[in-house]
């Protein structure tokens, strides 16, 4: 064990020295975000892609693991770097949401053809049967994971380090849920990501000198959706919902929210706004980092309850799962996250 923790030094290490060399790229490629308009929490241009420093942080560091890899690994580096093509051409020319869907889905297909899918979930209403095994619908399941958690942390990437921060927290709590389960090689891969995040964190914090961009949102959350697959397991192979949902509560529920909220105002899903979690916080006279640190913290909380829901039996780990769900719907009804604000 004492060998992934050193590889994630490495990766964090390389991940320092390589940033600054993707901000001058970016520079170049005129790959900057230029504020303009009053969703931008800042007030001068800001190179973008910093993601491809994580990406290549991260390649790097699962080479160096075995060399040899799996064919899940190999599955899961293509989707990434699919992702990471996507993001950049994005960064220098907007691509409209049709085709960043079209490639979210084909990074998700190689996950699929590579054997990372969601085939068997824990049944948490049936004694006799504790494991469904779901048939074809895995396709679908699997795409549908991928994609949703992939745009969960595309969305919540609004703020100075918000995004990088809450995927460090996603990605430990993720590798100490891979331990517990006994699942090395996803251990390693959350590991490998951890440190390839950490070393990227100090050019993103606030005042940031460089944004991840699409390259590093979506990368983030394509990766840690497709390890919570080897990882989040209970049994043999079965997936427990619960354990990622609440790893990864608060970009998932941020996301939910605001599909919700654009809904019931009669807004296109797709139609940006100002209500997410993090504008709000700002909205109250709090600072970025201020913000960024109450995210944070309320990360760090959900990801306990997943590995507190790791340790328990199924149906206490859905009622657990269920209870934050209610508890939170209660307090963003309470607080008017439903209302539109543009």
């Amino acid at each position: 064990m004492s060998n992934i923790y050193v590889l994630a030094i490495i990766t964090a290490l390389i991940s320092v020295m390589i940033t600054p060399i993707v901000r001058m790229i970016a520079i170049k490629v005129n790959a900057i975000d230029i504020p303009k308009d009053e969703r931008r929490m800042h007030n001068k241009p800001i190179p973008l892609m910093g993601g491809l420093a994580i990406y290549v942080a991260f390649v790097i560091g699962v080479i160096l693991y075995n060399g040899i890899l799996t064919t899940s690994q190999k599955g899961i580096i293509i989707g990434a770097t699919i992702i990471v093509i996507g993001g950049i051409i994005d960064g220098i020319k907007d691509l409209s949401p049709k085709y960043k869907l079209l490639i979210q889905v084909l990074a998700a297909m190689c996950l699929l053809l590579s054997g990372v899918k969601i085939s068997i979930i824990t049944n948490p209403f049936r004694a006799f049967y504790p494991y469904l095994n779901i048939g074809w619908i895995y396709i679908p399941v699997t795409i549908i994971w991928i994609v949703g958690v992939t745009n969960a942390f595309n969305l919540i990437d609004g703020l100075d380090g918000l995004a990088a921060g809450i995927a460090f927290i996603s990605s430990v709590t993720l590798m100490i849920i891979s331990i517990m389960n006994g699942r090395l090689e996803a251990a390693f891969l959350t590991a490998v990501l951890s440190g390839a995040i950490l070393g990227f964190l100090p050019y993103n914090f606030n005042p940031a000198s460089i944004f991840m961009g699409d390259t590093g949102s979506q990368l983030l959350g394509f990766l840690l959706a497709a390890i919570s697959i080897e990882g989040a397991i209970k049994s043999a192979t079965a997936f427990v919902i619960a354990v990622p949902i609440l790893a990864f509560g608060l970009p998932i529920y941020d996301t939910l929210f605001a599909m919700i909220r654009r809904k019931i105002n009669g807004k296109s899903i797709m139609q940006a706004d100002k209500g997410h979690l993090h504008h709000r916080l700002i909205d109250m006279g709090l600072s970025q980092k201020q913000a960024v640190i109450i995210m944070y913290l309320l990360s760090a909380v959900l990801g306990g309850f997943s590995i507190i829901a790791m340790k328990i039996s199924t149906q206490r780990a859905y009622f657990l799962l269920t209870s934050v769900v209610v508890i939170i719907v209660t307090i963003a009804w309470k607080y008017g996250i439903f209302k539109h604000k543009e």
